[in-house]
């Protein structure tokens, strides 16, 4: 039986980077790099364009939106790298499960460490300026409505139907298996359509921008960075719902699934928490 390299070849595929490194831990690639160069850049775009504003710009208005395109596009062709390393190359020989997948579960919860790092830092930055003499109490917009409590439902709902999609593939039904996943994967779409919709009636209709201040750009910041991992789970789940269609998962042979499911479950926590602070405790007198 050929390895997932020579079977990849073979559909005319090929990796980026083939070396073991470290020796047992899968093949080594510069795609999370390129990634993370782009989603940094995306805060060096924003800063740009604050930097932009004002009497005295620091750097030309047309910075900022130069720098965003460009990052957007670093990042999303290094999410699409790492993705089809990750999962594209394996799928052609129906083997990316029988790998390690204690060593795959622990890499999942490495990176979902350093995301409660990455939002950790957010929310002590919202933190800090709430209590600081610059918070804007007066002139905050009315960001906590019906779209968004509907949103929350739909976002919850979605991790409760990846759940038993779980259990159902676990105990053998397909059936449940197959129609809570696909239902999971539209309720992300519908989340990501509504969030989407709330920025544009924000940003267009009420003309709240991430420039409006301090609370703009905790608010943009936070949400926009959670925006962007509800898109890339969305993707993944289109992935495994792929796959599972394909007959490629069972109760033995769900590695996949168990971590994708990890990362949706931790980007819901983190939106009940935005939920809690940025549109619910926003309007609350310290």
């Amino acid at each position: 039986m050929g390895t997932a390299d020579d079977t990849a070849e073979e559909h005319g595929h090929h990796l980026p980077a083939v070396e073991d490194w470290p020796r047992g831990f899968g093949e080594a690639s510069y795609w999370p790099f390129v990634t993370a160069i782009g989603a940094a850049g995306i805060y060096v775009a924003a800063a740009l364009f604050l930097l932009s504003r004002g009497d005295s710009p620091v750097v030309p208005p047309v910075a900022g939106p130069a720098a965003v395109v460009g990052s957007v596009f670093l990042f999303l062709a290094g999410l699409y790298g790492w993705l089809y390393h990750a999962f594209v190359t394996g799928f052609w020989s129906r083997d990316a499960d029988e790998k390690s997948s204690g060593t795959l579960s622990f890499a999942m919860l490495l990176f979902l460490a350093t995301d409660v790092s990455t939002f950790a830092a957010g929310f002590v930055y919202y933190f800090f300026i709430r209590v600081s003499p610059v918070w804007p109490a007066a002139e905050l917009p009315h960001v906590l409505s019906t779209l968004v409590l509907v949103n929350t439902a739909i976002l919850v709902a979605s991790s409760v139907t990846f759940h038993f999609a779980h259990t159902g593939l676990h105990g053998g039904n397909r059936r449940q298996f197959l129609g809570l996943l696909g239902l999971t994967f539209a309720l992300g779409l519908v989340f990501v359509a509504g969030q989407v919709y709330e920025y544009y009636l924000f940003v267009v209709e009420e003309g709240f921008t991430l420039a409006e201040g301090v609370y703009g750009s905790a608010f943009f910041g936070l949400t926009g960075l959670h925006g962007l991992h509800v898109v890339l789970g969305v993707v993944l789940i289109g992935i495994i719902f792929v796959r599972a269609l394909l007959g490629q998962y069972s109760d033995a042979r769900d590695t996949s699934v168990t971590t994708v499911a990890m990362y949706w479950h931790f980007v819901d926590a983190v939106w009940i928490l935005l939920v809690v602070s940025l549109y619910v405790g926003a309007s609350v007198e310290f």
